[in-house]
């Protein structure tokens, strides 16, 4: 059942998405990288289930995926506090930013992130939105781009710990 995530949610949240690094990245990152994502990437930002943009697969119980958009400036966990991280979009002349998919590693290749992608692409087009970006981390790049996103920029993510992960910048039209 995919629904809008709740605050009750958060703990579960948190713990999918570190469950969901710890399974995947090693595949794509080395040890430090996946303890990096796995420390700075998994913190559930709250101010996108409060915006009512955030969604959860839930399975007998348990939340297996998890993702959203933002119609604010902050692109993605672990880019650090900005000042203008709470600012609210302009959707005719800026894109909404895709944030925090997980899927859990048992869970993974069942469509799950695509439908939260299309709800994800359904409501932000329906706030007027006309474009869609994201920053990638390897392992979310074969979904990205079978969803039809398309590669902007590689790029290297730095995590407040000094380690860097590679990253790829990614956008999606919405209009047309």
């Amino acid at each position: 059942m995919l629904r809008n995530a709740v605050r009750s949610d958060v703990a579960g949240i948190g713990a999918l998405m570190r469950s969901s690094v710890l399974d995947m990245f090693p595949r794509f990152h080395d040890e430090l990288e996946t303890a990096a994502a796995a420390r700075y990437l998994t913190e559930p930002d709250t101010v996108l289930i409060d915006d009512g943009t955030y969604f959860v697969h839930e399975a007998d119980g348990d939340l297996v995926a998890c993702g959203g958009w933002s119609k604010r400036d902050k692109l993605y966990t672990g880019s650090g506090a900005l000042p203008t991280d709470d600012r609210l979009l302009d959707p005719v002349t800026e894109p909404a930013r895709v944030r925090a998919m997980f899927v859990h590693g048992d869970w993974t290749r069942r469509g799950l992130g695509r439908a939260i992608l299309t709800r994800c692409v359904d409501a932000a087009r329906d706030d007027g939105f006309r474009a869609l970006v994201l920053m990638a981390t390897l392992p979310g790049v074969p979904l990205y781009l079978a969803f039809g996103f398309r590669e902007v920029k590689r790029t290297r993510i730095p995590m407040p710990n000094g380690v860097v992960l590679a990253g790829v910048s990614m956008e999606y039209p919405l209009a047309g």
